[in-house]
């Protein structure tokens, strides 16, 4: 199924789910072996330039093949997602395939997505970040004149004290790791595979310093 996965057949990727809960997989292990397995091999050629954007579009969309399937098996044995994360465009920025490559490999990483688009202005994150409660916010921007928001939006979760309830990554072509730490992010993602190492190691980070 790797290579099914690896080569965008979302077709195969659906039979392949089936046919493996035919076989006795249980839905969590059809996930976390089939799937997440596959598509961390596909962040890592992309990562390493083997891949490019269209192919790693059509694996993540042959991975939501297969999630189509397991979603509502995973939600009645009680499953959870390894974390939530809220994602967006930021106010002024109308562009979306870098968001959506994060947002399908955050998903492939065993995440739950919640895309709230472009064009987001404060108001647009925080509601979502009530509504939703997530562990991640992302912030995209694709233009240097709308990447100063990121520090409006952060500034203003300091000023209403929920700063520290999440964590926030940020994420577009013209941003750095200088401007993240600028603006106070936890993280700066180069890409949608790093953004998909980060968000599970700064989750378990968190959850350690918790419990610790």
């Amino acid at each position: 199924m790797h290579d099914d996965l690896y080569d965008g057949l979302k077709e195969e990727i659906e039979e392949g789910t089936n046919i493996l809960l035919a076989r006795g997989w249980s839905a969590e292990k059809v996930l976390n072996e089939a799937l997440v397995g596959g598509m961390k091999i596909v962040g890592i050629d992309f990562r390493d330039g083997i891949l490019f954007v269209p192919e790693v579009l059509l694996a993540a969309n042959a991975m939501k093949g297969g999630m189509g399937i397991l979603r509502p098996l995973l939600a009645e044995t009680g499953v959870k997602p390894i974390g939530k994360m809220v994602i967006g465009t930021v106010k002024g920025d109308i562009h979306d395939i870098g968001k959506n490559l994060v947002a399908m490999m955050m998903e492939g990483a065993g995440f739950e997505v919640i895309d709230i688009g472009i064009n987001n202005s404060v108001e647009d994150y925080f509601a979502a970040l009530e509504e939703h409660k997530p562990e991640i916010l992302g912030m995209s921007a694709l233009l240097t004149t709308t990447m100063p928001y990121m520090k409006v939006v952060i500034d203003e979760m300091v000023k209403r004290g929920i700063r520290d309830d999440f964590i926030v990554l940020v994420g577009g072509a013209p941003l750095n790791e200088e401007f993240g730490a600028a603006v106070g992010a936890d993280g700066y993602c180069r890409d949608a595979a790093q953004a998909a190492e980060m968000g599970p190691a700064l989750i378990q980070e968190r959850r350690n310093a918790v419990s610790a």
